[in-house]
């Protein structure tokens, strides 16, 4: 059985006469005769009555036809699925994402792409950088909003679009004598406790902390190290040392500390948008289209 036998079918019991199923067909009615007595014989059953006056379906007919409908109906659906699918409509992006990143760089993007693609599922995971490369390698994320270009060890496997940067503050905790200036010169943090984020979790917002406080010939004393941006606050706010870390935690209020400016200004965290090398599924080739012009503009 094949899926003209089901239109042939589905033909003549829309017009109930072989002539006129034919030519909506664009077929001659003998053939459309030997095809449809083929499929009952094939079913071992009788689809359809015939009369002088044409053909009427029977109840294994009906039956039939009922299926027959929902197969087609099916099969249109998976027609434009796939075309859907095929022009990056449709399907699911697994997305990762640092919390700084999320009110930074990535709320203009996810406004735009959920306009022009409103069927594809967005699945947003925060997760420190280092755990995003791990995902991105072994295909559990799609892409993924890290701090800095991906590390030289994984860059063979994966490709990055950079977002943004964003500067260096200092968190200082309430009680502190810095927290009524202007700005942090970094040559005060000389013999302080500092707070930075992990090198583990985030090597690359490490590596310009450390970077900005030897270039104003300080030898970072660091106290503590915090897998995340709201952890490091919260050790700040302990008194537990002064914290390092992008501007971007401004929008994270917390108790007992106060940000600042760092002077002079460093280099700051530059966000990037890694995704693995390779062919590029249609609707991760959206994503990125939409990343760029958002960033170009």
């Amino acid at each position: 059985m094949e899926l003209r036998h089901l239109r042939y079918a589905l033909a003549l019991s829309e017009h109930a006469h072989f002539g006129r199923a034919a030519a909506a067909l664009g077929i001659r009615q003998p053939p459309l005769s030997q095809q449809i007595k083929a499929l009952e014989t094939e079913l071992g059953v009788q689809l359809f009555d015939r009369t002088g006056h044409g053909v009427r379906p029977t109840a294994a007919g009906e039956a039939f036809l009922a299926r027959a409908r929902q197969v087609l109906d099916h099969l249109d659906l998976a027609v434009r699925d796939a075309a859907d699918a095929g022009r990056g409509e449709t399907g699911s992006l697994a997305i990762g994402f640092l919390g700084t990143a999320l009110a930074a760089v990535l709320p203009e993007v996810l406004t735009a792409f959920r306009t022009r693609r409103p069927q594809v599922r967005l699945e947003l995971r925060e997760l420190p950088s280092t755990r995003q490369i791990e995902a991105l390698l072994d295909g559990s994320l799609d892409a993924g909003v890290i701090c800095g270009p991906p590390p030289a060890a994984a860059r063979r496997r994966l490709s990055s679009l950079p977002l943004g940067r964003e500067t260096l503050v200092a968190a200082v905790p309430s009680g502190h004598p810095l927290t009524g200036a202007a700005s942090v010169p970094v040559r005060a943090l000389d013999g302080e406790p500092l707070i930075l984020s992990s090198r583990q979790a985030e090597p690359a917002a490490a590596d310009v902390a450390l970077a900005a406080c030897r270039a104003a010939g300080v030898e970072p004393r660091i106290a503590h190290e915090a897998h995340n941006l709201h952890t490091l606050l919260g050790l700040v706010a302990c008194g537990l040392g002064i914290g390092i870390g992008p501007a971007g935690m401004r929008r994270f209020r917390h108790v007992g500390v106060t940000l600042l400016p760092l002077e002079p200004a460093a280099a700051g965290l530059e966000f990037h948008l890694a995704h693995r090398f390779g062919p590029v599924p249609s609707v991760l080739g959206a994503f990125l289209r939409t990343v760029r012009q958002v960033h170009r503009g």
